[in-house]
């Protein structure tokens, strides 16, 4: 199929932001997956990124810019969001904890969607809250599938290991007893682009006097059922 529109400067555009949602590149590496010549790659990507539309990552590399994200927003195309609600009030319901949607933000995970427990002893997390992604399950599944440099780098000062995060990327699910606060325990499972990138984590928490010091047993295969649906309309939404 000829994805060509006709105006080449836009389609190798395209082809370099295509590109990079699988991840950061060096030029190098930008040039092997576009096919571009490696002039018209970084000229494609330094224009890109004069517009926010690409970005730079602490090693210099490569990734989607912020600007994206802002354009979403505002043309009110996040399909995610828009399915999240329903989905967070199915599993609050199920398991009878507050239900809460969080992505990455730099060095910090911000809560994007919730559905709290009405009454009795639970875990309040406001939407636009931002949480360190030093603690907690989210933030375990948040950084389980990152590449190792940036793995490494976000567990120095964790509260968890890379062990633990071993067993996270095993099992599909985080679990956290005690890790952000005292008392609190979670479960969390990861959302997924097309791509197969890690754009979301879906969580549950409450108090470990209900969800054990075992949470992961009682509710991991309904958090993880919650991720797989959110996933599932980010892949139709890709067709």
């Amino acid at each position: 199929m000829d994805n060509s529109s006709g105006v080449g400067v836009l389609d190798k555009a395209a082809i370099v932001l295509s590109a990079l949602e699988s991840g950061p590149a060096t030029l190098a590496q930008l040039v092997t997956a576009t096919g571009l010549a490696r002039p018209t790659a970084h000229r494609l990507a330094v224009a890109l990124e004069h517009h926010r539309l690409v970005a730079r990552d602490m090693q210099g590399r490569f990734v989607l810019g912020p600007r994206l994200n802002e354009l979403a927003t505002a043309a009110g195309e996040d399909r995610l969001l828009g399915a999240a609600n329903p989905v967070l009030t199915a599993l609050r319901d199920h398991t009878g904890e507050s239900a809460q949607l969080y992505r990455r933000q730099g060095d910090q995970r911000i809560c994007v969607a919730s559905a709290e427990r009405p009454v009795g002893l639970r875990d309040s997390i406001p939407v636009g809250a931002a949480l360190t992604m030093q603690a907690g399950s989210a933030a375990q599944v948040l950084l389980a599938w990152e590449e190792p440099d940036r793995l490494h780098r976000g567990l120095q000062g964790a509260e968890f290991t890379a062990t633990i995060l071993s067993g996270v990327r095993r099992r599909g699910w985080a679990q956290s007893v005690g890790e952000r606060e005292p008392g609190v325990a979670s479960v969390s499972a990861p959302v997924r682009s097309p791509s197969g990138r890690i754009v979301a984590a879906v969580s549950i928490s409450g108090p470990v006097e209900r969800l054990t010091r075992q949470p992961g047993r009682l509710h991991a295969p309904s958090v993880v059922a919650a991720a797989n649906r959110l996933t599932e309309v980010l892949r139709r939404a890709g067709e």
